[in-house]
């Protein structure tokens, strides 16, 4: 007679305990982790890394950014800088023609009015020169 396989019965696995195992270390550690960032001898220390690497670079950036000028110039294209003040200008451009949009749609709409106004005050004498011609 074939044996009758139970669905229900668990496979053993043998990593499991050793899955148990790193997830408890990644706890672990991470809470140290956190603990060590959050003081104040850690930002200390990296903010002095950080000014360190920052004032090692100097220089090398500095010259990177000529030389960058000049390859810019001699392939005739804009800078950072002339981008940045072209980009303003543009900006002032648009808040002018916006500003002139508004009073260009104040202007109209008081136009408006005005013929609004003197349509109805041309309307009682149209109707008297109707009725004296009728």
């Amino acid at each position: 007679m074939p044996e009758v396989k139970n669905e229900n019965a668990k496979v053993f696995d043998p990593f499991e305990s050793l899955r148990g195992l790193r997830d408890s270390y990644l706890d672990a550690m991470s809470k140290t982790m956190v603990e060590a960032v959050n003081t104040e001898s850690y930002a200390q220390a990296t903010g002095a890394m950080l000014d360190y690497c920052l004032s090692a670079s100097a220089p090398f950036r500095d010259a990177l950014e000529k030389s960058m000028a000049q390859a810019l110039q001699q392939l005739s294209l804009p800078s950072r800088q002339e981008v940045a003040a072209l980009a303003e200008r543009f900006t002032n451009v648009e808040m002018r023609l916006d500003d002139l949009d508004a009073k260009v749609d104040r202007l109209l709409s008081a136009m408006a009015t005005l013929k609004q106004d003197q349509d109805a005050k041309a309307e009682p004498k149209r109707a008297r020169q109707a009725k004296k011609r009728g």
